[in-house]
């Protein structure tokens, strides 16, 4: 049996899908393209689909993952293909890669969130992100089966960055972030050494590139109310903190109320590198492929699309710069 692991994309209404529902999906996708599945043994067999995590309904993503067992080897570009013509408008298949040794789910530790605050000043979400980094705790209260609890989540706090849609909003590397503090960038939000955010692109762009939509990228010349972007690398810890609980502690730490609700994506997954760079989860299964098939042309001419690249950042130093 073969195993296929996938890159998938949860976008504009259908961020509002529970998981069950995204699962669902992918199961009716999986039999409209007639894919050979290889099911669980047992009364009620099941497709053997594995998922790794999943964004909290409500939140789009660029970066989700799940494996699928196969009963006979299909190419993967041919199953990306299938499924994308199964699968419903918003939940589209970004990358396919037959699954080599290694487990998935110990490549995926920490999510890079993009939030976009509709009215919220720049200047004071920058002035908010500081204020938050600086402190050791941020307390928010938590709404679970056992009642309420409150949660650190300070500590899953491991980049933290703040910019205006239509600008570059530039990634602070966690292992410089404890030096940021007091160099002087507007906010202290940080000493940008990551991948900078390219303005005026889409939430379709490469993983790790926290991006803002083309129809934004003019919204201070047309006089449209301010838009700020936060960007945050968190950990995945238990209990997960999710985008809703940054936004929380931001409230709690430096009383910043977004006027109309957020709209967070999650623009990558993976492993932090020495560099403090997030990883492609998928890098090391390409890598396997392509040694036992060689390189596609694509790979071979130097244009291997962005998407699914390990992620750029390696330690270049960026500033903000004014979209068109």
């Amino acid at each position: 049996m073969r195993k296929v692991r996938l890159r998938y994309a949860k976008r504009e209404r259908l961020r509002f899908m529970s998981h069950r529902d995204v699962a669902r999906a992918f199961e009716r996708a999986l039999r409209r393209g007639g894919v050979p599945m290889a099911y669980s043994q047992g009364f009620s067999p099941h497709p053997r689909v594995s998922w790794v995590g999943a964004a909290p309904t409500g939140a789009a993503s660029e970066a989700e993952y799940v494996e699928v067992q196969l009963a006979e080897r299909v190419p993967a570009a041919v199953l990306r293909s299938e499924l994308n013509r199964a699968l419903p408008a918003g939940l589209d298949i970004l990358d396919a890669v037959e699954a080599g040794p290694g487990v998935l789910a110990h490549r995926i530790d920490v999510s890079l969130w993009v939030i976009e605050l509709p009215g919220v000043s720049p200047l004071a979400l920058a002035s908010a992100a500081a204020s938050l980094w600086a402190e050791d705790r941020a307390e928010v209260e938590r709404l679970t089966k056992n009642g309420r609890v409150l949660m650190d989540v300070r500590p899953a706090l491991l980049g933290l960055s703040a910019g205006q849609a239509g600008w570059g909003v530039p990634i602070v590397s966690p292992l410089t972030m404890g030096d940021a503090r007091d160099d002087g960038l507007p906010g202290g939000a940080g000493r940008p050494v990551a991948a900078e955010v390219p303005p005026g692109h889409d939430h379709g762009a490469a993983q790790g590139g926290a991006v803002v939509s083309d129809d934004r990228v003019d919204d201070r010349r047309r006089g449209a109310p301010p838009c700020g972007i936060l960007a945050a690398v968190v950990r995945q810890a238990t209990p997960t903190v999710r985008p809703d609980d940054v936004l929380g502690a931001l409230r709690v730490v430096a009383g910043l109320e977004p006027p109309v609700p957020a709209k967070a994506t999650r623009m990558a997954q993976g492993t932090l590198d020495d560099d403090g760079c997030i990883v492609d989860p998928l890098a090391a299964d390409r890598t396997v492929a392509n040694e036992a098939t060689g390189p596609t042309q694509v790979e071979a001419d130097g244009r291997f699309d962005a998407s699914s690249r390990d992620i750029a950042c390696a330690g270049a130093e960026s500033t903000p710069t004014p979209g068109r």
